[in-house]
């Protein structure tokens, strides 16, 4: 069945449509917490420990009682000395203890000051501070009560995560299996790096573009490689990538030419629930399910895809893994240092910031010229039907809120 023309959803409509149709993965596995960056929770993490376990130091210096040291000059005996990782002896009134940042303080004390403020002097030590009770102490618990659920399901996990998850002893932790992707570019003109460039023959860029997005996102890549311009041979990969896999993404073959066979082929194998966005670069995106996995159908063009990917892919994808909250990318007002005439689709500029504070455009924005990719550090967002003068504040969105 062919699926009706209908007016090109906006970027919001279209992510809005894909969030809502996402199902997320449900399968759970124990995995080594130095082996989960990148993975989202499966089940809540709760601790069963106070961290600290006990009142430690912030300071290297002296534990002492503070009401001893009011006078700030008080000399007092050195009754032991306590390192990180050893217990010390109760306190004795009129003493003091060298202690080192991280270790308990002793029973007795109720302040440390801080090794600066203190004069050493063979087996006593002279405090030059009136300390209050509780200065430089760590007190139990204060970061972690034991029974709080320090990182609920659906967290993904980055490296604060997994040290907050080591901080109580976690060594494994209860993981969404991985998101498994299928991958195939379409195209008689794309040629691997490394193999003869014949008359008319391009390097297939986009391939390992969208591997390493994929990567980055900590996939699973099933890459079933070039697949020639036909209708039969697309129609056959795209069956034979849907088994096993939660996602289909394709690159190409998603326009209306004669030789675009991918969205008749989704048609015929599966259904198509979306086509065409308007934005710019990347009008012609898919989005339909072939068996039991869902379907991305990307541009050919290598900024398109890769912009499509960013805007679109990377959020559905967060909410397949299980990610409980996929946010909006932090975007922040800049100033253009440049004049552009806009267009009647909503625009995704690539730019980078300049030593004033401002934004740089790159002079090509074609979305076949990949080097904007490398030159610019981000996208600018910028409405359909808007002009931009040099001094604008703009909408400007870094790649680092976007690839990972």
């Amino acid at each position: 069945m062919t699926l009706a023309r209908k007016p090109m959803l906006s970027r919001q409509e279209a992510l809005d449509f894909l969030l809502a149709a996402c199902r997320p993965v449900t399968d759970i596995e124990l995995v080594p917490t130095l082996a989960s960056n990148g993975r989202v929770l499966g089940a809540d993490c709760v601790s069963d420990i106070d961290v600290p376990a006990q009142d430690n130091t912030q300071m290297d210096g002296y534990a002492v009682r503070a009401a001893e040291c009011t006078s700030g000059a008080a000399t007092l005996p050195v009754s032991q000395r306590i390192p990180a990782g050893h217990v010390g002896e109760p306190l004795q009134p009129g003493t003091a203890a060298r202690i080192f940042t991280g270790a308990f303080i002793p029973e007795g004390a109720d302040a440390v000051v801080m090794q600066e403020q203190c004069e050493a002097d063979g087996d006593a030590v002279t405090i030059r501070h009136g300390p209050k009770p509780g200065e430089w102490v760590r007190r139990a618990g204060e970061d972690i009560r034991s029974g709080n659920v320090i990182l609920p399901a659906g967290t993904r996990l980055r490296s604060q995560e997994l040290g907050l998850a080591a901080s109580i002893g976690l060594a494994s932790l209860p993981l969404l299996r991985r998101v498994r992707v299928a991958v195939f570019f379409t195209g008689d003109e794309l040629t691997m790096p490394g193999e003869p460039l014949e008359p008319g023959g391009i390097y297939n860029s986009n391939r390992f573009a969208l591997r390493a997005l994929l990567e980055n996102l900590g996939c699973e890549v099933a890459d079933f490689g070039i697949v020639p311009d036909s209708l039969a041979a697309t129609r056959a990969v795209l069956r034979q990538a849907a088994e096993g896999s939660d996602l289909i993404i394709t690159s190409g073959g998603v326009s209306v030419g004669e030789e675009d066979h991918v969205k008749p082929a989704v048609e015929a194998e599966g259904k198509l629930d979306m086509w065409q966005i308007a934005i710019k670069p990347g009008k012609p995106l898919a989005f339909g399910e072939v068996g039991k996995a869902f379907f991305i159908g990307l541009p050919g063009n290598p900024v398109s895809s890769f912009v499509t990917f960013l805007l679109f892919v990377r959020p559905f994808l967060l909410k397949l893994q299980g990610a409980s909250t996929i946010r909006e990318p932090l975007a922040f007002p800049l100033r253009a240092d440049f004049d552009w005439k806009g267009d009647r689709r909503n625009e995704f500029l690539r730019a980078r910031m300049n030593a004033n504070g401002g934004l740089d455009l790159f002079p090509n924005q074609g979305s076949g010229v990949l080097t904007s990719t490398v030159w610019g550090d981000g996208l600018i967002d910028n409405p359909a039907n808007q002009p931009i003068r040099a001094g604008d504040t703009v909408r400007f969105i870094p790649f680092t809120e976007l690839l990972y």
